[in-house]
């Protein structure tokens, strides 16, 4: 059995590199799909369903099974998914496998960051950092590589297949060295957790975090093209250009966090999505002030989510997966209702008015971060 800590390590960060494959594959590849805004806030929501399912189940499991066993059972789902993607036409058949898309996505969600904090009892906030770095890293590759592809997102998504069966082979033999936490009943766990008053702020703020970053991802290409007039290449680089700020941003903020500085740094981060948003999207920029934008809204993005789970795992360290668990059901409400919001006010009013969302979302983030008051785990 596979039981070195780096292995381990790495075996997460690889699981959350396929994550961000299966969540960019819509926005990288909408365009040549054929898909309209208001099909892409549809798939959207089915990824976010199956994430919703998963990732409390595998988030609960994860504090009495081993954390291998449960993303080896992941990455399978993840290789099934990606071979059928589109592989037939009919769209209520591909909203199916959207769904265990996004349940592949929940699986590793819920165990990875769990694992990480685990393994390492020292700098836990740089290593969630990488794990979610590996998402955007994930997100960049594949939509870099349909570029040089011109576009052959199938083939893509195929050999991306092949190599997550490659990861789930090594995960079979892995195992963790660490006691597991099953004294506690799922029940009273999850009782202690949601009475707890910072949960509910954790909870909204994660779920408005992942839906900007998950509606910007998907709507990014649409709106290049659409309002901006960009082609189906360059549009792709600014969606590189948004994920490469992203990246950025998870290396750097994960270097500078502490357990102090979290709170502030949600605070300036969120504020300053909602402003490179509105200027975004309000503002016809020109095409080299539109690229810096771009690439400043991934920065500010980039450390919303991670920091949040962070936050979450040094509150609640006993029971990290649960409460991790717990607190990303607000991805799949914040992923399923705000492009499903983005695509409800398309259809009512225009794209470009439906994009004013994201501003408007960051500002709420805001307000309830103030809001929310300090937590401890006990």
């Amino acid at each position: 059995m596979i039981r070195s800590t780096a292995a381990l390590s790495g075996s997460a960060y690889l699981s959350m590199f396929f994550l961000g494959i299966g969540s960019t594959i819509i926005g990288a590849a909408s365009g040549n799909i054929g898909l309209d805004a208001f099909r892409i806030g549809f798939f959207i929501a089915a990824q976010n369903l199956g994430f919703f399912v998963a990732v409390i189940t595998a988030g609960a499991l994860a504090d009495t099974v081993e954390k291998p066993r449960l993303l080896f059972g992941g990455s399978l789902l993840a290789c099934v998914s990606f071979f059928l993607f589109y592989l037939w036409e009919p769209f209520l058949l591909n909203l199916l496998i959207m769904f265990f898309i996004g349940a592949a996505v929940g699986v590793s969600e819920g165990v990875t960051d769990a694992m990480l904090i685990d393994l390492h009892q020292e700098r836990q906030a740089l290593h969630i950092s990488v794990n979610h770095f590996f998402v955007t890293f994930g997100a960049l590759l594949i939509t870099g590589y349909l570029v040089l592809l011109q576009m052959s997102w199938r083939r893509a998504l195929v050999q991306s297949a092949a190599a997550v069966l490659l990861l789930a082979v090594f995960l079979a033999f892995a195992r963790t060295s660490g006691t597991r936490r099953g004294a506690i009943r799922l029940a009273d766990r999850i009782r202690f957790l949601v009475s707890r008053a910072v949960v509910p702020g954790v909870f909204a703020a994660a779920g408005i975090f992942i839906g900007i970053e998950a509606g910007l991802t998907g709507l990014l290409t649409t709106f290049l093209l659409r309002l901006r007039q960009y082609d189906q290449v360059s549009s792709k680089i600014g969606l590189i250009l948004f994920l490469s700020g992203i990246a950025t941003g998870r290396a750097l903020f994960g270097l500078l966090a502490r357990r102090e500085r979290i709170r502030p740094m949600l605070l300036a981060l969120a504020a300053a999505c909602g402003i490179c948003s509105t200027l975004l999207f309000l503002i016809r920029l020109p095409p080299l002030a539109t690229s810096v934008s771009l690439l400043l809204l991934g920065l500010t993005v980039s450390g919303l989510f991670p920091l949040t789970i962070t936050l979450t795992g040094f509150l609640f360290p006993e029971m990290s997966g649960t409460a991790i668990g717990l607190i990303k059901l607000g991805v799949p409400v914040g992923g399923i209702l705000v492009p499903l919001a983005v695509s409800g006010a398309a259809r009512l009013s225009s794209l470009e008015t439906s994009l004013l969302v994201f501003p408007a979302l960051a500002a709420v983030s805001v307000l309830i971060l103030v809001l929310t008051p300090e937590g401890r785990a006990s």
